[in-house]
This record gives structure tokens, sequence and C-alpha cells, in this order.
């Protein structure tokens, strides 16, 4: 199958450091064209694939001091995939909805994957008017603010497992990944680590728009021997990060769509420690490959019940469940209901 894979540009394809939905296009852009598909990405120049890559800016934008206006970037992409749409069976957009418009007048099938919130006010109208367009949630959580959308499936996100290294022994530490943010709740991952007297390690990164919140609420509760800000890493220091820890913490309060984190910890035998939010109980399973909670009080107790998981079968959950092949032939077989509707329309 000949497939179009159209990337956010904010991040390289997969990003040098922090970036989810970036990482997932990757994942998935390899993992089909192992399986022996003619894939073609879309993304910055400074992106790495095993598919072809059509660059459309030279940089990933976050990482251009010079970018001014990111969004003429992305008109520019899809005036270019919209250009080579002839030679694709079928266009595989990971761009919210900027594409709309265009989908909706393309004659061949397109497939949009979500992988942000969709509780904001402002996307009812927008969904509402192009309820036609096929999407895939990457949780059967994301898609209740919008039950009447065209779902077309859901698909979990997946691992090349390979690249985790499994660690069989339990760590010394609890681990927090992610971003720094209020609805992240890393100040309830530092009040439990101090609960329970286990240092906690922090790899996470703070976009411009949560750094006064790091400044004034965070940042001071970093000033304890138990709490060690490592900043942003990058795929390649997670498996140490994650395997050597205790547990993952991911101490929640919003819709979580899916929570890469989650599947990153448990590739390496890592329990996940979470609180009951968004997609939380669709990942983790409560008592095996770790623990849902409703309050910091519920998640010190199960730090302490954490070494008594088995982190083999932590592991192979997620080979199980959560890796790129299953996510591959899971958008494989939503691409061939598209493209054969198509034909038979």
């Amino acid at each position: 199958m000949k497939i179009a894979q159209v990337a956010p540009l904010f991040e390289s394809v997969p990003p040098s450091l922090y970036g989810g939905t970036e990482r997932v296009v990757s994942y998935l852009s390899d993992t089909l064209t192992e399986m022996g598909h003619e894939v073609t990405l879309f993304a910055s120049a400074d992106s790495n694939t095993l598919a072809t890559l059509r660059p459309v800016c030279d940089r990933s934008l976050r990482l251009d001091s010079e970018c001014i206006q990111p969004l003429a970037h992305y008109v520019l992409m899809l005036e270019r995939v919209f250009k080579e749409s002839r030679h694709f069976d079928i266009i595989h957009f990971h761009t919210d909805y900027l594409h709309f418009p265009l989908a909706r007048r393309h004659p061949g099938p397109t497939l949009t994957t979500l992988h942000g919130r969709l509780d904001i006010r402002d996307l009812r109208p927008l969904y509402k008017e192009f309820s036609e367009i096929p999407l895939v949630s990457v949780s059967n959580a994301q898609r209740k603010p919008l039950p009447w959308a065209n779902w077309v499936g859901t698909v979990y996100h997946g691992l090349p497992l390979h690249r985790y290294r499994f660690q069989p022994k339990t760590g010394g530490y609890l681990a927090f990944l992610g971003r720094i943010a209020p609805e992240k709740r890393v100040d309830a991952a530092i009040a439990v680590a101090k609960r329970v007297g286990i240092p906690l390690k922090i790899a996470a990164k703070v976009d411009p728009v949560d750094r006064e919140y790091y400044q004034s609420i965070i940042k001071p509760l970093l000033d304890d021997p138990l709490i060690e800000y490592v900043g942003e890493i990058g795929e390649r220091d997670k498996s140490a990060f994650l395997g050597n820890a205790l547990a993952l913490l991911f101490p929640i309060e919003w819709p979580e769509p899916f929570g890469l984190a989650m599947i990153e910890a448990m590739a390496c035998g890592t329990p996940v420690i979470a609180r009951r939010f968004g997609s939380v109980p669709e990942v983790v399973s409560h008592g095996t490959t770790g623990f849902i909670c409703e309050t910091e009080s519920e998640m010190a107790d199960a730090v302490e019940r954490c070494a008594s998981l088995n982190r083999a079968t932590i592991r192979g959950e997620c080979e199980k469940r959560f890796s790129a092949t299953r996510m591959a032939k899971n958008y494989l077989a939503a691409y061939d209901s598209l493209v054969n509707v198509k034909k038979t329309a």
C-alpha cells in the first residue's frame, strides 16, 4: 500500500527530546516501511525515517529560533501533500484539524488520528461541521466529548520494544516523565515521594506557556534532597531512567488522551502508579502492570506495593498490547476499510 504520513512540524520525527505525537508517527512510519509498504513522510528536514522523507521546513519549528509564523509552514505542507495526493492510496494526518477543508474536497481516502484533548468548547462546532471526516482516537476515553464524530476505530500507541531494555530488578527511586504543567501534577508526584521517603527523579520539559507555573509553583518544591530535576531527556536515555525506577508516577488531573510515558515504563518492566483520569484505566491493568489510584494517599500506599508486582509480567503485557507492530496492523485495517469504501462508492 502507498501511504502518506503527515506529521506535526514543531518537533522532528522522531523528536530529539520530548514529543509524543512525533514519536508515534516515527514508530508507525518505520514499522509500516519494514512491513513492505511504500510510506512517504511529510515532516521537518531534520527528521530521521525509514520512509521516504518529504521535508517541509529546514528544522523542527520548536528548535528554530528564527521561526515567527509557524502556520505558514503548515499551509505549505498541506499544499504539497495534496499536490502529490494522486500517488497515495491513503493519506494519514496527525495535524489535528488543519487539513479538514482540503480533505473534504479530496476524492481519495484520508484518515486523521487525533492526539490531543477534545473537551474544549471551541472544538464542538468545528467537528460538527466536518462530521464526515474519518477519525481515529488513541483511547476510547478520548472520544467522550465528541461521541457523534466519524470514529472508525481506536488505535492504542505502540513501541518498537527492542529499543526499550527490560530491567528485571526493582529500582530505588520514583520517576516522573513528561511535561511540567498544571494538569500533569508533578507537585503531586513530589508530595507522594516525600510522604514515602523515596527519591523522585523528574525528567520533564517546561513549555513557554508553563514557565510561570514552573517558576512560582514547582521550582520551590525542588529544594529538597529527595527531589532531583533531571530536565528534558530523549529516547536513548529513557530505558535507563525508567528501567532503574521503582515505579513511574503519573498523577495526572486531566482527560489524558493516551499517555505514552506509561507504556514506555511498562516496556522496561517498571510499574505505573496513576490517577484515574482519561485513558489510564485502558492502559494500566490494576494490580498487574501498576495501580490506579484516586488520591495522593492511595498513590503512596501503591508505592509500598510495587515491589510485589512481577516486572516480567509487566513487560509481557506491554509486548502483547502496545507493540509498534500491533499498532501498525490496526492502522492497516483502518486504511483497508477506507480504501475499500472509496472503491465501492
